[in-house]
């Protein structure tokens, strides 16, 4: 028996206005319920979301990045990013350094501390990641990245 359709979930008595509105509806019902469940598990290391993005980002990086270049890799777009340096920085999981040539530019660094945290986050966060989507076959799961890929492209093709 098929899982119940988001008709049946939202308990909507009228059918859709079209397949597109149906579509955007699952990927924002979607979202949620995957934005909740992973922010609980982050919550239980001290992390928003966006804390987190910003760790992994300079994890990656492997050096320091300045505070915009960061901003602009970020999953959720998020207007105060420095107030988001700011929180993290209190926590001692970043620290900020001025560039020399440009004094207007400042670096954030990834601080030992939030390497230990991520490290601990790595497993329990790939444990998740295969809870919420491990039941879909790899073929699945290419063809749900190339059309969440394709919708995304033809939103920033119209933005720009």
């Amino acid at each position: 028996m098929p899982p119940p359709g988001l008709l049946d979930e939202l308990k909507k008595r009228e059918p859709f206005e079209s397949k597109e509105q149906e579509a955007i509806l699952n990927i924002l019902r979607t979202s949620d319920l995957f934005h909740n469940r992973l922010g609980r598990l982050l919550r239980e290391y001290n992390l928003t979301g966006s804390q987190y993005n910003v760790l992994r980002i300079l994890r990656g990086e492997g050096k320091p990045l300045p505070s915009l270049e960061i901003a602009s890799r970020l999953i959720q777009v998020v207007p105060a990013i420095t107030g988001l340096i700011d929180r993290l920085e209190k926590q001692e999981l970043v620290s900020r350094v001025r560039c020399e040539k440009d004094r207007r530019v400042v670096y954030v660094m990834i601080t030992p501390k939030a390497l230990d945290v991520l490290a601990q986050i790595d497993q329990p966060l790939m444990e998740m990641h295969r809870r919420l989507i491990g039941h879909l076959s790899p073929e699945e799961l290419q063809q749900l990245i190339d059309l969440l890929e394709k919708s995304r492209q033809a939103v920033t093709n119209e933005d720009s």
